[in-house]
């Protein structure tokens, strides 16, 4: 270890040599290489965290330059994770980077996590925190959590020396219909950062034992009118008994809803003249589409005005939805059921998120 790269932490009362080498000898995952995953793992990096791995298997789309600036315009349908281990070993050659090309599921999250101190949920989405905090209770890891929302953002640490955990803040799964959608509302590209940053002081604190986390507290941060707030929440005693892993950590819905996934949608797509509504807004449309729609069963229908125009949609046919990221596609169907509309509704998984990442692996094939 170069004692000058860390000469300014090393310096630091109740910090020093001690904190350094400690460090040096952690171990942190980051779940998610995305917004609030590029400012923990730069921070982390430079810091000098001896081990850092990285999940996430996402490729850099045009849409994460104005927020993960970790990546550049060169790094376009490329994966996260070896562009960010490229770039961070760049900023520190002295750390290990170790990357898993994949998603985190209940089939490979215990033997990810298991090798590591502590670790960050940088993910976006509500099946994987469920997940990534009853594996990190099981093996008995500390959880450091962010998530974000338009101009906001919170972030907590949960499973730290017997403290609460994230089932202790959230008990139940919410419903798809609940939950908003970064992808239709937005976030403003400045809050992941503040909050990813937020993420890697708690690890920071974690490792060292300085200062107090925020373990039995969630911050609530505004960006609007840059004001925080924290929130106390107890232990309940329950949550800390989970020994194995559920079955599944999808959204349950009160009507099954049929899928497809996104490589099965496009043969199809290209072989057969299906029936398909996109609820994505028109300038999400205007970015990015699929081909032929003007000569195919194709209509714009955003998930705001779905009630209202369900007389569009042919209920004798089967019929795909879709969306950016599968979410509003899912709250499509479901308000479908909901006002009794009943029809063969299937709905597309990832959305053209995941239909642009088998386009994108096909170009580079």
């Amino acid at each position: 270890m170069n004692p000058e790269r860390y000469t300014r932490q090393t310096r630091l009362q109740g910090f020093g040599e001690a904190g350094q080498k400690k460090l040096a000898d952690a171990k942190v995952l980051v779940i998610g290489a995305g917004g609030l995953g590029v400012p923990v793992l730069q921070y982390l990096s430079g810091m000098g965290v001896g081990t850092i791995g990285i999940v996430d298997n996402d490729v850099v789309d045009i849409s994460n330059l104005q927020r993960q600036i970790l990546y550049s315009e060169n790094d376009l349908g490329q994966s996260k994770v070896e562009i960010a281990k490229q770039k961070l070993t760049a900023l520190n050659s002295e750390i290990e980077i170790i990357t898993f090309p994949t998603f985190i599921s209940t089939e490979n999250a215990l033997e990810i996590i298991t090798d590591f101190d502590v670790i960050v949920d940088a993910s976006d989405n509500f099946p994987t925190r469920f997940l990534v905090n009853d594996a990190c209770v099981i093996l008995k890891k500390p959880l450091v959590y962010g998530a974000l929302h338009a101009f906001e953002g919170q972030v907590s640490v949960f499973n730290y020396k017997g403290g609460p955990t994230y089932r202790c803040l959230f008990p139940e799964m919410p419903n798809p219909e609940e939950i908003p959608d970064c992808n239709e509302n937005g976030v403003l590209g400045i809050i992941p950062g503040i909050i990813g940053s937020l993420q890697a002081l708690e690890a920071i604190k974690v490792i060292t034992g300085i200062g107090e986390t925020l373990s039995g507290k969630l911050l609530l941060f505004d960006g609007l009118n840059q004001s925080q707030q924290k929130i106390k929440f107890g232990l309940n005693l329950k949550n800390l008994e989970i020994k194995e892993l559920q079955k599944s950590y999808e959204f349950s819905c009160a009507t099954e809803v049929k899928s497809i996934e996104a490589e099965a949608f496009l043969k199809k797509w290209n072989s057969e003249n299906i029936q398909l509504i996109d609820v994505r807004n028109p300038e999400e449309v205007e970015r990015q589409n699929l081909p032929e729609t003007q000569q195919k069963d194709w209509k714009n229908i955003p998930l705001s005005e779905v009630q209202e125009k369900s007389a569009k949609i042919d209920l004798q046919k089967p019929t795909y939805f879709l969306c950016q990221s599968g979410m509003r596609s899912l709250k499509a169907i479901n308000l479908l059921q909901d006002l009794k509309i009943y029809g063969d509704f299937v709905d597309v998984k990832g959305g053209m998120n995941a239909i642009s990442k088998l386009t994108t692996t096909t170009k580079n094939s």
